[in-house]
């Protein structure tokens, strides 16, 4: 990175830092939402943007690894840190494993197997077979957890609500940074080679049947581990709570914030959360509507997503500072 993408980065985080005391318990609390919805499109980036497998089911993985966190809290009372490791792990062996079949799928094809997943998991969570781990229609609450004792003692004083942000906070920039070195390495090259050209690219010796498996466990990974912390911050699971709208969310979000960006994914996590609030505030009768005109909007302006937007006007502007 240069010097000056770090401080920008370095902005950002210190005013990452800084808002939660700002801000009221509700507006943090949909913040810490932003930092779980960036997490999950960063998943569904790794496989759709940078792999070019399409999936619309997303909003499954997003279910298992809540209802891991859910569960391992509720019943066998594990820290809620704790349950994100076990979340990620379940996903990304259940991604990997949902890979293998798929790679005789491409394309539109693809896209209905994953579709398929999605409708079918809200279902499957109310199953009688399972219903006893899973709380059925009725679903599982969640303690909110509380300030670490340590910080108390240090003589930081925060509430329940900026605790669960900084927490969310930091593991987001732990994925973030993961992502990164992952795709700017062998294996980000060999992914994106498979989506130009797969066929070249299994010419020049890329195991594509591997790295299409690999790349559907991580972004599975990444998206359970969303999950489990967006259960931690709602407090509650239920099966209705993953239906299919939440997969076409996410695949909004990365079309929005731009497919093949890892800055793309906070950009569509903040328009996911705050668009369709201001719609409601517009509309009250219509406001998904709304949100449509605002999406229709988006993608006539920002044809390659808003970081996309973003890189054509630094771009811009470092051209016309090289002016004579």
């Amino acid at each position: 990175m240069s010097r000056r993408v770090l401080l920008a980065l370095a902005v950002l985080l210190a005013l990452a830092c800084v808002l939660p005391f700002f801000l009221s318990s509700y507006r943090t609390f949909q913040l810490t939402l932003v930092l779980v919805y960036a997490v999950a499109l960063l998943g569904l980036n790794i496989l759709t943007g940078y792999n070019g497998q399409i999936s619309l089911g997303h909003g499954a993985f997003y279910a298992i690894g809540a209802y891991c966190a859910a569960i391992l809290m509720d019943r066998w009372g594990v820290p809620y840190w704790a349950t994100l490791p076990v979340a990620g792990a379940v996903c990304l062996v259940a991604g990997f494993l949902f890979g293998v079949p798929a790679l005789r799928l491409e394309g539109l094809y693809l896209a209905l197997a994953t579709f398929a997943l999605g409708v079918s998991m809200p279902q499957l969570l109310k199953n009688k077979a399972v219903e006893g781990w899973t709380g059925g229609v009725q679903g599982i609450v969640i303690a909110k957890p509380e300030a670490p004792g340590f910080m108390r003692a240090a003589g930081l004083t925060l509430n329940a609500d900026q605790w669960l942000y900084f927490f969310t906070l930091l593991v987001a920039v732990l994925m973030f940074a993961l992502c990164r070195n992952l795709l700017r390495g062998r294996v980000g090259r060999a992914l994106v080679a498979i989506r130009d050209h797969h066929i070249a690219a299994e010419a020049m010796g890329i195991h594509g049947a591997l790295y299409k498996s690999l790349a559907f466990g991580v972004s599975a990974m990444y998206t359970g581990v969303a999950g489990a912390l967006g259960a931690i911050a709602v407090q509650y699971v239920a099966p209705d709570s993953f239906n299919i709208f939440l997969s076409l969310v996410f695949l909004v979000g990365i079309v929005i914030g731009g497919l093949a960006s890892i800055s793309g994914a906070l950009y569509g996590a903040l328009f996911i959360e705050f668009v369709p609030n201001i719609a409601d505030e517009i509309s009250k009768a219509a406001p998904w509507a709304v949100f449509g005109v605002f999406l229709i909007v988006f993608i006539y302006l920002m044809p390659s997503g808003v970081a996309g937007a973003v890189r054509l006007a630094a771009a811009r502007r470092k051209n016309w500072r090289r002016a004579p």
